[in-house]
């Protein structure tokens, strides 16, 4: 199940409320990248590709949070919510080498659960879709893969999973564009724009900076 489209918007500005920051914004434009992929690809929904875009960091709610946190309270809500499609990829959308990321042994019981459900999940297409906007979508608008993986790379320097991770993601971007047939780039607004930009990386309130403004 799923919230509906308002109850997704309300669940962020809910979320905003509690912990604001470009996470927002990023969740809305991940939605927009997944709904306007979708709708070149026949048996995907794109209202539900949407939902599932605005609903997939809903586990930042809870504040500033690393990785594994914001997943597994995303998780969390969502099933509690009854909206086990959402909280599907509140699991899936940071996982892109799915088991492949789990080559060490847990180092606490919330990691265990996320291991546990991602070894035993077969990503389905709303999955992959969301993991490739996840890297597509900024909280100022769309930007190609490269620049993304950039703005990642200086938020949290180099991180030899995610480098593996890029592969997967230009992988599931060729998966797509065979169906749509045409890039996924000529769906997204304003990508040669926004991909152009170079704003400074955000860090969060009280790190001994002010945050710039987003």
């Amino acid at each position: 199940m799923l919230p509906t489209t308002d109850e997704a918007f309300k669940e962020l500005k809910n979320a905003e409320a509690l912990n604001p920051g470009p996470w927002v914004g990023h969740s809305i434009n991940v939605g927009i990248a997944a709904r306007n992929i979708a709708e070149k690809i026949p048996g995907l929904n794109p209202e539900k590709a949407y939902i599932l875009g605005l609903m997939h960091d809903i586990g930042r709610r809870v504040g500033v949070v690393d990785n594994t946190t914001h997943v597994y309270e995303g998780y969390q809500y969502c099933m509690e919510k009854g909206w086990d499609e959402a909280a599907r990829v509140c699991m899936t959308h940071s996982y892109l080498r799915m088991e492949d990321e789990f080559r060490y042994e847990p180092e606490n019981e919330n990691e265990r659960i996320i291991k546990e459900y991602i070894i035993n999940c077969i990503p389905d297409d709303y999955d992959k879709l969301i993991q490739l906007c996840d890297s597509l979508a900024t909280d100022y608008g769309f930007v190609i893969l490269e620049k993304r993986f950039v703005d990642v790379t200086r938020r949290y320097g180099i991180i030899e999973t995610y480098i593996k991770g890029w592969e997967v993601a230009f992988e599931i971007k060729e998966y797509f564009e065979e169906q749509m047939g045409c890039s996924v780039y000529d769906v997204l607004p304003d990508i040669e724009k926004t991909t152009l930009l170079t704003p400074r990386p955000w860090k969060p309130p009280g790190n001994g900076e002010p945050a710039p403004i987003q």
